[in-house]
């Protein structure tokens, strides 16, 4: 069953998510998992797609949006599939996509911006309520 990880950010800005995203994907990327990164629209998809560029000057991390380079390691994705990706979902998302149970793992990126504070409640509500193993972890600092 597909394990769902709640990283709680101490930062109220809702950007501080993509970059712990950029930080989780780098990592997960180095230890061979494919990454499909779930986001709420275009917009942020653009942002994303301009920090993963950005965030880490001595290292890169290959990607492209999931229309384009499906079959990709690293993906960015709007929508409601996520192709043949079935490894490590992380959701920017402020609703569960439908796809999440196809993943392995999913990381939910929450910050204490009210909105999406209450929309991670809903969101760990939905998968306690399905039977989903949940792990937070609490990080002291960015």
């Amino acid at each position: 069953m597909t394990q769902v990880d709640f990283y709680i950010l101490p930062s109220a800005d809702p950007l501080a998510r993509l970059d712990f995203a950029c930080k989780l994907t780098e990592k997960a990327w180095r230890m061979g998992h494919r990454i499909y990164l779930h986001c709420s629209d275009g917009a942020q998809r653009d942002e994303l797609d301009a920090r993963l560029w950005r965030f880490k000057g001595e290292s890169f991390v290959p990607h492209g949006p999931a229309e384009s380079e499906p079959e990709g390691l690293v993906v960015l994705g709007l929508g409601d599939s996520c192709g043949a990706h079935h490894d490590l979902l992380v959701n920017l998302d402020l609703k569960v996509p439908p796809f999440a149970k196809a993943f392995a793992r999913v990381a939910e990126v929450v910050v204490e911006d009210p909105a999406i504070r209450q929309a991670a409640r809903e969101s760990f509500r939905f998968y306690r309520e399905q039977g989903y193993p949940l792990q937070d972890h609490r990080l002291q600092r960015l």
